[in-house]
């Protein structure tokens, strides 16, 4: 008789990065994500110690979708000796690919300033990982289709089910060799996301891995759309620039199809050009118009019938080189900029911000989840200066906060993708801030009668 499965939480628990379960069998050590820690130095610094494991013992990982706090610690787990198949959507690992090479780039340039400067405690500083341990782990990917069952190690089946978060993204379903299964939501999706379709529902599971970012809030989607709206109106009213932080994946598309309604409704002028400075988004892009072009079932009929239009508020600029990002500078009309990173941790944005924020015809438009020890969160909770490239840059731009952009389901929408499905024996509540995933889980005692449970780092659970 198979032992039951032991799942082991190493990361994403406390926090909304690096997401990271392993689930153990007899004959199968299953690693679900595989995310880095991003926010406060001292999640940072967890990228940098080694898991309580071989990463060559692990058979396999199944990614739920191509964010960097689940996919980005893969290249590092290839470096410390893993070898085994990477098992995702065709979508996820196209998004993937450019995500990770564009992680270690950054990690690079990191690196190489902190021995130029010296300000790193190491001598030399060296990335986290290279372009060539990327190279390796893309190497390693094996896509899977949504709903399709294959066994990915000894009496292990894996199902994955549509998450309506971004392109490709997935819940996930596994069987174990005991028959007991365990359910992973990774990043769950909102039914009323304008380009995708809802989440598949939840069918049940005898464990379940939750997420928890927005566990204690709720999206007011009308309310944030004419918010958005209205900052944009202020803010060209007055000659300013609004700068939008967005994830290169999914948000940029999601930004840039609410500008194309703004624009379509005559509530965004043709005088004011959109650019898209983000070589990453650039390319994501190219794979949601892809995706529209193969005419992707994850994607809204609705939104396929319009085709690239529903992402494309005309005049829209990319902006692909460097060079064309710096002259942005010399340009004084009002417009709008969307740029990432979404958190304002790197990338071309941070450069803007340098230049935009000290002038209060600005508008800095946060759309999205921002994690505490992040730009994002210090502009959303009211710092008046913030430090980036050595010095303090004082914030007198306007801040406008949409949560409701996001891709993350809030409180009440898991609790409704829950509601149908039985009881598991036990839902942990992951991927969250301490007060969302403490929030989400007496929502879901007194609501559905399950039993909940913030878990602990580290800690290892029973699947039975």
């Amino acid at each position: 008789m198979p032992r039951p499965g032991l799942l082991t939480f190493l990361g994403g628990v406390g926090t909304v990065t690096g997401s990271k379960f392993l689930v153990e069998t007899d004959h199968a050590r299953v690693m679900i994500d595989c995310g880095l820690f991003q926010g406060l130095a001292e999640l940072r610094r967890r990228n940098r110690r080694s898991l309580p494991l071989d990463p060559g013992d692990v058979h396999c990982v199944v990614l739920t979708h191509a964010h960097l706090d689940h996919c980005g610690y893969l290249p590092r787990l290839v470096a410390d000796g893993f070898r085994g198949p990477v098992f995702t959507t065709p979508y996820t690992a196209r998004i993937a690919e450019l995500i990770l090479r564009d992680s270690a780039h950054l990690l690079q340039e990191d690196a190489d300033h902190a021995n130029r400067h010296g300000w790193s405690k190491h001598r030399p500083a060296l990335p986290l990982y290279t372009e060539e341990d990327v190279e390796r782990a893309l190497a390693l990917f094996d896509p899977v289709a949504h709903h399709a069952e294959i066994e990915i190690a000894d009496r292990t089946v894996l199902r994955l089910h549509p998450a309506g978060h971004i392109l490709g993204s997935s819940w996930v379903h596994l069987t174990l060799e005991d028959g007991h299964t365990l359910a992973a939501s990774g990043d769950l999706g909102r039914p009323v996301h304008p380009l995708l379709n809802p989440p598949d529902p939840f069918t049940g599971a005898d464990v379940l891995l939750m997420e928890s970012t927005y566990g204690n809030r709720r999206h007011e989607e009308t309310a944030a759309r004419a918010q958005f709206a209205n900052a944009l109106d202020r803010t060209l009213a007055r000659g300013g620039t609004v700068v939008i932080p967005s994830f290169a994946v999914d948000r940029t598309e999601v930004v840039l199809h609410q500008l194309a309604e703004l624009r379509r409704a005559g509530r965004l002028p043709i005088s004011a050009p959109v650019h898209v400075d983000s070589p990453m988004a650039l390319a994501t892009l190219r794979i949601y118009q892809d995706a529209f072009a193969d005419r992707a079932p994850e994607l809204r009929p609705e939104v396929l019938a319009r085709g690239d239009a529903a992402i494309s508020p005309e005049p829209f600029r990319p902006v692909r080189s460097l060079a064309q990002s710096r002259q942005l500078e010399q340009s004084h009309l009002p417009s709008i900029l969307v740029s990432a990173s979404g958190m304002a941790t790197g990338g071309r944005v941070v450069h803007h911000l340098h230049r935009l924020l000290p002038d209060p015809r600005n508008t800095v438009v946060v759309v999205g989840y921002a994690a505490a020890g992040t730009r994002a969160r210090d502009l959303v909770d009211g710092a008046r200066v913030l430090k980036m490239y050595g010095g303090y840059v004082p914030v007198r731009a306007e801040v406008v906060n949409v949560p409701a952009f996001s891709a993350h389901a809030d409180a009440a929408e898991i609790v409704d993708w829950l509601r149908p499905a039985p009881a598991p024996s036990a839902t942990y509540l992951v991927h969250g801030e301490p007060e969302g995933a403490q929030a989400l889980r007496d929502r879901i005692d007194f609501e559905l009668g399950w039993t909940a449970v913030v878990p602990r780092s580290g800690e290892r659970v029973l699947v039975r």
